[in-house]
């Protein structure tokens, strides 16, 4: 079993059991393989499973929560050398979040999102490059957001044009 999940050192402080825990996305960062596509997937389902779209308090309150428990989670895991730890995927949260704003939630439109999420993601398009660039809990998570933002404005354009 633990050849599936590479677990971190034990945590010896609260503040550091919160970085693995809302760092890792509550688990879904530990996978030995492609962890930020899990956590992406984790964040989508748990939001379908709420039920609120991206258009709603509901919605903008998980965002912020989100955002606001990231940036120190990610500071808390980040090390000198491994400024952004593959584990830490709570920023892959906040990014196909913000991909999937003013969208219904149904599965079509979370996968489209996921997708294209995870291509930009890779991609790093300016200036979400220059973003990842910064070396702390910021950097880490507002580079995904970066790329979020082109993904929603994508994708909304293609909902408002043609499934409106």
């Amino acid at each position: 079993m633990s050849g599936l999940i590479k677990l971190p050192p034990r945590p010896e402080s609260a503040k550091d059991w919160f970085g693995e825990i809302v760092g890792t996305g509550f688990g879904s960062g530990l996978g030995p393989v492609a962890p930020a596509t899990w956590g992406s997937a984790a964040a989508l389902i748990l939001y379908f499973l709420l039920g609120f779209d991206g258009d709603t308090v509901g919605f903008w309150v998980l965002l912020a929560i989100t955002i606001a428990i990231g940036i120190p989670a990610a500071s808390i895991l980040s090390r000198p050398g491994d400024e952004d730890p593959k584990r830490v995927v709570i920023d892959e949260w906040a990014g196909v979040y913000v991909t999937v704003a003013f969208l219904p939630n149904e599965w079509q439109w979370l996968l489209a999102g996921f997708f294209v999420f995870r291509v930009l993601d890779i991609l790093k398009p300016w200036p979400a490059n220059k973003i990842d660039a910064i070396h702390n809990g910021f950097g880490v998570v507002f580079d995904d957001i970066a790329v979020g933002i082109y993904g929603a404005i994508g994708l909304n354009v293609i909902y408002l044009l043609f499934f409106d």
